[in-house]
């Protein structure tokens, strides 16, 4: 079995309504799928995070995959990286570009062994995973009632967690816009809050002890995604948990932050640090560092897959004879943001029932794409 054919789709969908985060507005989604063709018909799908990838696809690393066969996944991951990090993208959009194709490559795998993809990682820890909603982000005119019927929809929808963004307005501002949620949720449910790197240290810390009061889980992205000092001053200086490393690409990122305690939850995003292969090594550097590991989502049905196939076979950290979500249990990331791209390219979109996500059981990351849908969304090849 050799690699017959590499083709990339960038897909963009607009958004009826825009929606704001500390950096700015987002009036469309996007992503790149890469689909992978073998001599003999199987077919791998793979996801990056959108942009400008397709050309490094194409250009790089589509000559090194041809011919090769696909079930050297870890030969062809290190050439693909050699090759990135010698043009000097092994970081940004070359992990994106490098996570895509391996995720492809696993997908072959599964479906020419006929197994799911986590029975060649190891097998299930879990049959299902945890989730949590991600969502309330900012829109014009929302405070307070479509914001606090949002987060209330989710409590109805059986979620015990949800995730709202902060930094995009006055810390005041911000601190009321919690306080608002948290009473609307009430106790039981768990918040975290998301400043994708809106502060600096003392202003993370600020924020971080007014926000303490409203007992949040984590804090998310306080600082610079690259500054290990100024998360490590923010994590001595306040009670809530420090999650971060969406922004990170490959365990050569990863490790410093690991090594030093810089996150009490690392959140690799599977289509950016390396594909399936690097988180996988990813999450042993934590685990053996005794840190949670709770993946960053933001992508289609692909991603989605991908990240439940790596989780379910995730020990929990640390071991207890009764592991709980969010304490010792993995938990993941699911995007309730308006999303074309998540619920039309596969024909049977990803849900969860009481905060969970039935890990896939066909072949490969058993996830169905409608091609239709895929040229419908999709903005060039």
């Amino acid at each position: 079995m050799r690699i017959k054919s590499v083709e990339n789709y960038d897909l963009q969908c607009p958004l009826g309504r825009p929606f704001g985060w500390s950096q700015g507005w987002i009036d469309h989604r996007s992503t790149c799928i890469v689909k992978i063709t073998t001599d003999d018909g199987i077919v791998g799908w793979g996801e990056g995070c959108g942009g400008p990838i397709a050309s490094l696809v194409r250009d790089l690393l589509t000559p090194i995959l041809i011919g090769q066969n696909p079930m050297d996944r870890a030969g062809i991951w290190e050439r693909a990286f050699h090759a990135l990090y010698n043009a000097n993208n092994a970081v940004g959009i070359g992990g994106s570009a490098l996570s895509a194709i391996d995720i492809a490559l696993w997908d072959i795998a599964g479906k020419a062994t006929d197994l799911p993809v986590c029975q060649l990682l190891g097998g299930r820890v879990r049959e299902r995973v945890a989730v949590y909603a991600t969502g309330l982000y900012y829109t014009e005119g929302e405070f307070p009632d479509r914001l606090l019927d949002e987060a209330r929809s989710y409590v109805d929808a059986g979620y015990k967690g949800m995730k709202t963004k902060v930094g995009g307005l006055s810390i005041d501002e911000d601190v009321k816009r919690v306080a608002a949620i948290r009473d609307a949720i009430g106790p039981d449910i768990k918040l975290m809050v998301d400043a994708n790197l809106a502060y600096n240290a003392s202003s993370a810390i600020r924020i971080g002890q007014r926000l303490a009061e409203l007992d949040i889980l984590w804090f998310e992205e306080p600082v610079n995604a690259r500054d290990i000092d100024a998360y490590l001053q923010v994590k001595a200086a306040l009670p809530m948990a420090i999650a971060g490393g969406e922004n990170l690409r490959t365990r050569f990122d990863f490790r410093d932050f690991l090594v030093r305690r810089a996150f009490d939850i690392v959140q690799p995003d599977i289509a950016m640090c390396g594909g399936i292969t690097e988180m996988q090594r990813i999450a042993a550097m934590a685990n053996a560092c005794g840190i949670q590991l709770f993946s960053h989502i933001w992508g289609s049905p692909i991603m989605i897959a991908a990240s439940l196939h790596l989780m379910a076979t995730l020990p929990p950290c640390p071991p207890a004879r009764n592991p709980e979500p969010f304490s010792q249990e993995p938990v993941m990331e699911f995007d309730r943001t308006p999303s074309a791209i998540r619920e039309e390219l596969s024909p049977n979109p990803f849900d969860q029932q009481d905060g969970y996500i039935s890990v896939p059981t066909g072949p490969g990351l058993g996830v169905e794409i409608d091609e239709a849908a895929l040229h419908r969304l999709s903005v060039s090849r």
